[in-house]
């Protein structure tokens, strides 16, 4: 990816606990990401969150809920982001579980990657 001001911003919202094939859904996305040359992702660990089930996860000692908030954000050319959005939706369908998926713009100004490491 270039630095390009027309670029968008994905971001998945799903659960700790969501699984495919045994295996987080947090890091399927990721993984298909990555199989498709996408620019980078990066998952988010949540503290709290309520969505539409309105059930309130939370990290706080006395009530440990272990279904903690995950969200996947991902900085990649507009055409990139589409083309990878059918693949986040089936994998969410997989899980069985809700989540949430949203686009928005990202105006990126600088992307290198550090000197010495291969992409």
């Amino acid at each position: 990816m270039v630095n390009d001001p027309n670029s968008k911003l994905l971001r998945i919202f799903v659960g700790e606990l969501d699984k495919v094939n045994h295996e987080p859904l947090y890091e399927q996305i990721v993984f298909e990401a990555k199989k498709r040359n996408m620019a980078g992702a990066t998952v988010l660990r949540g503290i709290m969150s309520y969505g539409a089930s309105s059930l309130i996860h939370s990290s706080k000692l006395l009530r440990l809920s272990e279904d903690l908030p995950i969200v996947i954000e991902i900085v990649e050319k507009e055409d990139n982001i589409n083309a990878f959005l059918p693949v986040v939706e089936e994998l969410i369908e997989k899980s069985g579980r809700g989540g949430l998926i949203t686009v928005e713009k990202a105006d990126v100004r600088y992307y290198k990657p550090k000197k010495g490491s291969g992409r």
